[in-house]
Order: structure tokens, then sequence, then C-alpha cells
């Protein structure tokens, strides 16, 4: 492998990069960091997880000029939780540099965002619909950007992003370096990349097969009872070896009903979806992030962009409706160089769309076995103990300090939240409260009670 220095990175950005464990180079990085310095556009194809904010986010905060009050580098993100994820990594990567580094987006309070633009910032990330009001509003000045990265393009495309992106690409200076990375290489994302990138350099470090681009993934599919799922994933949450957990389903009624029944079994659990206000997402992520929580249930779309190295398993409750979220879930895990396991449970009635992934993908999964929550071959492939239950032993609960241990943010949402914690909750309750005054009653001949306070 190849380090962080020998690819030319400034000592400044590799230092800040070895203080966290990161030496050495992924595939990406190693193939995209060279053309990158040299101020060449590019188009990388690669999955969540391979690395692919470092191989442009190292680049990108070596080539900028720091200290203006305008931003020279913006990079475009599909969902709030990719944004977050991409600033957390440039202001580490960055850290000796000084980099500013401002991440818009919507959910939150726009003075925030406007006041640290005003101070100046060097690089601004953030979703397309947010980006595009603060510029109309005069706020966000594109005219000095110099470097602009799509990330996750395949991404915007299937949220209806493309018009808006090319709105802001129309923002920004002709005479720029745009590096684009996707997982898929759909036809409007090849015509968006003709249209907006000067002879980019084709970067790919991945297989084309599945099997192949997961190489530290072991997937298990299962053709399960949609009453016995429950039982099912409360076992395979006690196999040995599980760590943090992703469990993926198709809806957010079916999220909230999936955590709220782990949670009566004994588990850590949260659920994310749209359907929850910004603060209350962003807390549930980073407690889960934070080990706090051990399982996260969410939708497709709230769970883009997290990236925890940590993640044992993942399970697809429900099935994927297409190969490119299938393969977008189980990236969750084995992630740098790690190991993972990707469980899959297919209702009979899914069995039709789930032959057509596994068709798409060349998995060796087309007819699924029969298995239920007492089958030992489910027993034995996932390494779950002998005489498992469906409930987690009361000795082995409240193993984290759950998701009430996460602070909830007042990030300036309509109706106000506090920030607040257990402990605020506990000092609430043993606040002296102020005495009630006694009150006489008097019933008057035309009928009404009046109060006197005494």
């Amino acid at each position: 492998m190849t380090t962080f220095r020998e690819l030319g990175v400034v000592p400044e950005i590799a230092d800040a990069l070895e203080a966290e464990g990161i030496v050495e180079a992924f595939p990406i990085q190693e193939l995209a960091l060279p053309i990158a310095l040299g101020g060449h556009d590019i188009i990388g194809q690669a999955r969540t997880g391979t690395g692919k904010t470092l191989a442009f986010g190292a680049a990108l905060l070596q080539r900028i000029e720091h200290g203006g009050k305008e931003p020279r580098a913006l990079v475009v993100a599909p969902t709030r939780e990719l944004a977050l994820q991409v600033t957390d990594d440039l202001l580490v990567a960055g850290g000796k540099l000084g980099t500013r580094v401002l991440s818009v987006y919507g959910g939150r309070a726009y003075e925030p965002q406007i006041s640290a633009l005003r101070e100046g910032v060097d690089v601004v990330v953030g979703t397309p619909g947010r980006l595009l009001d603060l510029v109309k509003q005069k706020h966000l000045d594109l005219s000095k950007v110099g470097i602009l990265v799509l990330d996750e393009a395949d991404r915007m495309l299937d949220l209806g992003f493309l018009p808006d992106i090319e709105r802001i690409i129309k923002r920004i200076p002709a005479q720029r370096q745009t590096m684009m990375f996707s997982a898929t290489m759909p036809g409007e994302i090849v015509a968006l990349s003709r249209r907006y990138l000067t002879r980019p350099t084709n970067v790919r470090a991945e297989s084309h097969t599945e099997s192949d681009a997961t190489p530290q993934v072991v997937q298990h599919v299962f053709q399960a009872h949609q009453m016995d799922k429950p039982e099912m994933l409360a076992r395979l949450l006690q196999a040995e070896g599980r760590g943090l957990t992703m469990i993926f389903c198709q809806t957010k009624r079916a999220c909230d009903r999936v955590a709220a029944d782990l949670a009566q079994r004994g588990f850590d659990a949260a659920a994310v979806h749209g359907d929850l206000g910004q603060s209350q997402r962003e807390r549930a992520l980073r407690a889960f992030r934070n080990g706090k929580i051990g399982v996260l249930v969410a939708t497709d779309v709230a769970a883009r962009g997290l990236d925890v190295d940590d993640v044992t398993h993942v399970v697809n409750y429900e099935c994927p409706d297409s190969a490119d979220t299938y393969v977008h879930r189980i990236g969750r895990t084995g992630r740098a160089g790690k190991k993972g396991v990707a469980v899959t449970l297919i209702d009979w009635s899914d069995l039709t769309r789930w032959r057509l992934v596994n068709g798409q993908l060349g998995l060796p999964f087309a007819e699924p076995q029969e298995t239920y929550s007492t089958s030992p071959h489910f027993f034995e492939a996932l390494g779950i103990p002998a005489g498992t239950k469906g409930k987690l032993p009361k000795e082995q609960r409240h193993g984290r300090a759950g998701l009430d241990a996460e602070e909830l943010e007042d990030i300036g949402e309509t109706g106000k939240i506090r920030s607040h914690t257990r402990a605020d909750r506990d000092a609430d309750r043993e606040r002296p409260r102020p005495r009630r005054r006694k009150r006489s009653r008097t019933r008057t001949r035309a009928g009404p009670v009046t109060y006197t306070h005494l």
C-alpha cells in the first residue's frame, strides 16, 4: 500500500491524518489523488465506504487558497448526513491548515449558516436545495470557487436534484476543477459529465461484480415469514461478535415498528427517517456513531452518507427495491478493510423482486432457503449461541449509554427544542415547584363560579 506522503500530500495534511491512524491510502485514493493534485477533472466510480472523501478532500485542501472571505471550494452532497460526514472528514484532514469548512443543508435555521458565511469560509459542503436558497438570497457567493465536487452523483439523480445541480454549476466560474464521484454511472450522469467536465480522467477502484466489489462482506439471504421476522431479528442481534448494526426498512412506519419492538426486547435501538426532526435524526446518528446505541433502524435516504467504520452487521429487514439499493445497504459494513456480515430477509411476496436483484448482481441466492427463527442452519450460519431466545437477557441489557445519553441540540427548527440530556430531566424533577395558592370558590345567584385568591 502507498502512503499519503508518497502520493504527494503535504506534511500538514499527512500529519493530521496520521494522528487519526490514517497512514496508507485506499485504492480509490491511490488512483485519484495524483490526478486531483494536478488540477485535472475526475470521474470516480466508487461505492460508499471506499475512502472517496479523502480521494478528493486531501487534494481540495491542498490546492485551495486559505483565508479569503468567499469559499474557494464547493462540495455538493445528496443528503444532510453525507454533508455532515464530509465536513467532519475535511475538518480533520485540514486541521493543521486551519481550514474553515461550513456545512449547509435544510432543516436547520438559516441564521448560523449566514453568519458563518459573512465571517468567511474556505470550503462549503451542502445539499442542493439549501445551497441554491443561499445563492438566491445573495448570502453565498460562488464567484471565487475554483474546485467543485459532486459527491454520490447517482444518488442526487435518484432524488431529483439534477436540475438544481445544473443551476449551481452555472453560478461557478467556468475555469475550475470538477470532480464527480458516483457508485453507478447511469446515462444522465454520463451526460452531465460531458456537459460540465473538461477532459476528465475516469477512475474506477472496484470490480464490476458485487461479489468482487465487497470481498470483506459475508452475505446471507433467507426466505422468511413476515410474522417470524421479529423473532429472527432478535436472535440475529445476539450473534457472537455482533457490534454496531444497521437495519434497513422500506418505510418510515416499518422503521418505527421495528425499533419499538427491539426496545421492548431489551436492545438499544433507534429509528431514523424523514418524519423525524433534523435534531432528532442527528442525535440518533451521533449516538450510533459514538456507540451509545448498538442498533440503528433506518430508511435508505436517512442513512445515506453515514460513515461508521465499526458496523459489523447490516440487515435488510425488507427486500431492497433495486440492485443499487442492495449495494449501498451492504456497503455500510466491511469498511476500511474490516470484515462484515450482511443478512437479507425475503418474504414470499418479494421473491420475484429479489430474483431480479440477485440476477443483476450475479449473486448465488436466487432460491433462498426457507428459514425460521428456530432453524438450526440459521443459528449455525450467523454464529448465534444455542438456546438463544427472542429477548435479550436482563443481565446483558443496558451495556450502552442509550439514546437519552446523547444531547438533543437546539438547531433553530420550528418549535424550538431545548438542548437536554437525561441528567437535565432528572434535575427538572428534583427542582422545587412553587406552592399553589389556596382559592375559595363562590357560587353566585346567576350561576357562574368566581374564585378568590387567599
